[in-house]
């Protein structure tokens, strides 16, 4: 019989709710076949043959001059004669790749032997900067390669140069996700990182005549990627839309809809002095049929590829604006298609170990970071429940024992919330589930706190309104087995405000604290192997052992007061100066006075990382100069600001702060009475790879956060590292990194947490006018308005933030911040105190490691151990 097909299918998705998982191979190591005695057999054909084929690191400059050569030849058909930079890079990195390969290989054999516990990181970002460079550090293969690169008519570091910075993230949140990945190859612990792989990144930044932001796109992959391994057979269909329909109990049968595919794409993570192997997967949407063949023959064009262009747009850019509809349901599309990929793909792994679904948590532990990866809560769920047949009581204590949530913020603007009707248009399965786990929920705490309606619809998932809201930082404590802070006070903070009434009911044990880190193999080694390399002389330690163990520095102590150490701490300081002008120089055609005491601010731009109120005090500065004799401007201490970081495409606000830094820097820096003494620059389009830039470079960096709204911080930690001092708020990790280098040694400004709701309380109901609450922050802004930096009224919606509400306390701080810049200015006068003040900053950092914040996930939260190869 010959079977048949009803042509109004084709094309068409699926209509089956559990199509077969497509899956060719396990892409993670088969184990061997045993035979009665124990001994492994060797699979298939000639062992020998197969052995003596098997490639091995090439550590020796002939085996890496001929590896990149080769690859110049047979990976992009090109010889000596034709040749440039771009290739050169792309076969070294090619080359680099094998060497990770063979690691990442032997390690995925050791653990499929070993199945130990693993853990999986669920970021919406991974913004990992360079590879290249990180890579030859961590194989410790860097003077070999450097030698071998020279040897072929090249220089290393111009090849560095050539790789774009991966277009996976933004701000911190993809950068501490990134730290860790690091060092849980490098402290050899089974953790694997799950994102998606942006076609582009959030934007290119640009700077428009008139000083504003202008977003372009960023494609990072216009070049072929030669650190990632696309997985074609490793695939699955992810369903949006459709019907879901109850069948018994609390199953329900999900058809219908929009079918696309994910397919993965894998980076491998190389631990510092380890063979150990990591591995990050990102998930790419494509079309389940890419071409409408019908359709193009019938001349109906752009039918032809609607399909394939919907599927596409899920991974096309990284945070699409989501002041939308369109924006927002491809953001939630975003959401569901990466944890809905990769909750299949963890799943799927767990079955290689042939163990009862039961024991899940036992061998999977899935960090949620933020509450960008909420849905992989309920979509576990929809596997256990619809797809394996378990009763909803053990489905969600297998869920409950799998997931743990790490919270980045309280501010309630930044706390997740996602229409019901949009949810139940596109995930119409999971908003029931959604409304079951609600309803359970809800009892239980009705009988815990019973006639408290108040506390029942403040814990409830499902906020009330028009329409009603699903509240997803809700949805990940009660999903989640341990909720954590990322600082002592954010995390005291959760516990007190947004998290209170669940602390209430689950008890204060759920919720706990892991102060953020950084690995200082990128932070330190990598960004400033100046100062790297003193240590090392200086300590007569081998690199590897306090790279690896942060706590070594504090044996920088004994040197503080010694002369020639000072004097070579300061020699690195000033060379990690003249690195970034001479950047600054040939990007933006600038003169940078390297003499000057580095002041720096780098951050995403937000009303509540206060760039604002930096700029104000750079004005107020500007003013306060202008007005000085000439024999008083002879003892000013001379200061050069630096600004980067990106506005959202939608914050009208922080585009506006924007503009105003870029046109007060073109007046001051112009002006003859003043630009000997103080200059500005904003550097476009901040990268990982500007930062380590401009990170060695700080005399001092600002982390000026209004009290109690940053929930961490990790660029104040790197500063720190390199031994800028740090001007800050009490606020986020700036009170621990002030525990350890000692008060003393940094500059703290403004009002604390506890008083900031009464100070907005305050200026709602008993507002005092500007200029007779802070009459120096008056005058700037009436400058500004009057025209003194362009266009006054262009300022006016930013002026008016500061004028009349005043969320962010400006007006408050204002006084606060300039005597603690005066300070900073009386302390750098005494070059000696001030190295000394650097070289103790430094020494203390050992905390702020990522290193010791994962192994505090791996062992109070994860329950895993480090499995060695």
């Amino acid at each position: 019989m010959i079977t048949t097909i009803d042509p109004s299918t084709i094309g068409k998705p699926t209509k089956t709710a559990r199509a077969a998982r497509r899956h060719v191979r396990t892409l993670t190591g088969y184990t061997p076949e045993t035979d009665e005695t124990g001994k492994e057999k060797w699979p298939r054909g000639d062992e020998k043959a197969w052995k003596d084929g098997i490639p091995h690191l090439t550590s020796q400059v002939p085996e890496i001059t001929k590896s990149v050569v080769q690859h110049v030849h047979t990976s992009l058909a090109r010889q000596a004669y034709n040749l440039d930079n771009i290739g050169a890079y792309q076969a070294a990195a090619l080359s680099v790749r094998d060497n990770l390969l063979v690691n990442w290989n032997d390690t995925q054999l050791h653990y499929s032997r070993k199945t130990p516990k693993r853990a999986y990181y669920l970021s919406l970002e991974f913004l990992m900067g360079r590879t290249l460079d990180n890579a030859l550090l961590n194989l410790g293969l860097k003077e070999k390669y450097n030698e071998g690169i020279d040897k072929l008519g090249f220089n290393l570091e111009d090849l560095i140069d050539q790789e774009r910075d991966a277009g996976l993230g933004n701000g911190g949140l993809g950068r501490l996700a990134a730290c860790y990945l690091d060092s849980s190859a490098s402290q050899e612990l089974p953790v694997w990182g799950y994102g998606l792989r942006y076609k582009y990144g959030i934007f290119q930044q640009l700077i428009g005549p008139d000083g504003s932001q202008l977003e372009a796109p960023d494609p990072w992959l216009e070049r072929d990627n030669p650190w990632e391994l696309p997985r074609a057979d490793v695939t699955y269909q992810i369903r949006f839309y459709g019907h879901a329909e109850r069948i018994e109990g609390m199953k329900a049968l999900w058809q219908g809809g929009q079918e696309v595919l994910a397919m993965a794409y894998d980076t491998m993570i190389p631990g510092y002095d380890t063979k150990n192997t990591n591995n990050l997967r990102l998930w790419e949407s494509k079309p389940q049929r890419g071409f409408d063949l019908q359709s193009f023959n019938a001349g109906d064009y752009e039918r032809a590829v609607e399909a394939s262009n919907s599927a596409e747009a899920i991974t096309s850019v990284l945070y699409p604006n989501d002041h939308t509809t369109f924006g927002k349901e491809l953001r939630l599309k975003q959401q569901y298609f990466w944890t809905a990929a990769s909750l299949a793909d963890i799943v799927r792994r767990f079955k290689q170990i042939d163990r009862p679904i039961s024991e899940f948590p036992e061998y999977v532990a899935i960090q949620l970071n933020d509450t960008h990866p909420t849905l992989a809560i309920p979509e576990l769920m929809r596997i256990l429940v619809d797809e394996e047949d378990l009763p909803w009581e053990k489905a969600w204590d297998i869920t409950t024992n799998t997931f743990f949530f790490t919270n980045h913020t309280v501010l309630p603007e930044a706390l997740e919330k996602w229409p019901v009707p949009l949810m139940q248009n596109l995930l119409p399965r999971h908003m029931q589930i959604i409304f079951d786990i609600n309803l359970i929920f809800l009892q239980q705490v009705e009988k815990k706190f019973p006639g408290d309606k108040d506390k029942l619809a403040r814990m409830s998932l499902i906020e009330e309104g028009f329409p009603q809201n699903i509240r997803m930082a809700n949805l990940a404590c009660i999903g989640s087995r341990k909720v954590n802070g990322v600082a002592e006070l954010h995390s005291e903070l959760v516990r007190a405000t947004i998290m209170k009434d669940f602390v209430d009911f689950f008890g204060v044990s759920k919720f706990s604290n892991v102060t953020n880190g950084i690995t200082p193999r990128r932070w330190l080694d990598q960004c400033n192997p100046g100062l790297s390399n003193l240590i090392s002389d200086t300590l007569k330690l081998p690199k590897a052992e306090f790279l690896k163990d942060l706590t070594k520095l504090e044996g920088l102590l004994k040197f503080v007061d010694n002369t020639a150490f000072q004097k070579k701490w300061a020699a690195i300081k000033q060379s990690n100066k003249e690195r970034l002008a001479h950047y600054v120089e040939t990007t933006l055609g600038l003169k940078v006075n390297t003499h000057a005491m580095f002041d720096v601010q780098i951050k995403r731009l937000h009303e509540y990382k206060r760039q604002t109120l930096n700029i104000m005090g750079v004005i107020h500065r500007y003013l306060t100069i202008k007005d000085m004799t000439p024999a008083e401007r002879k003892k000013v201490n001379p200061k050069v600001v630096f600004f980067a970081g990106k506005a959202a495409p939608g914050y009208y606000i922080a585009k506006l702060t924007i503009r105003l830094i870029v046109n007060v820097a073109r007046i001051i820096n112009n002006d003859p009475d003043t630009k000997d003494l103080l200059s500005l620059y904003f550097l476009p389009d901040y990268s990982v790879s500007l930062a380590e830039v401009l990170i060695p470079a700080s005399d001092i960096s600002q982390h000026i956060s209004t009290a109690g709204t940053e929930a961490s911080g990790t660029s104040n930690m790197k500063f720190c590292l390199n031994g800028g001092l740090l001007v800050g708020t009490v606020d986020g990790a700036n009170i621990e990194i002030a525990e350890e280098v000692g008060e003393s040694n940094v500059f703290f400004f403004g009002h604390l947490t506890p008083a900031v709701e009464e100070l907005r309380y305050q200026h709602m109901y008993h507002p005092v006018p500007l200029e007779q609450k802070c009459p120096a922050l008056a005058r700037v802004v009436n400058e500004v308005a009057a025209g003194r930096f362009g266009d006054g009224g262009v300022y006016e919606p930013l002026l008016n933030t500061i004028r009349q509400n005043d969320y962010y306390l400006l007006t408050e701080d204002f006084d606060s911040y300039i005597q603690a810049l005066k300070l900073v200015d009386e302390a750098y006068l005494d070059r000696t105190e001030w190295i000394k003040k650097s070289i103790r900053t430094t020494a203390k950092m050992g905390k702020f490691s990522s290193d010791r914040a994962i192994q505090d996930y791996a062992q109070e939260y994860w329950n895993i151990e480090s499995t060695k190869v």
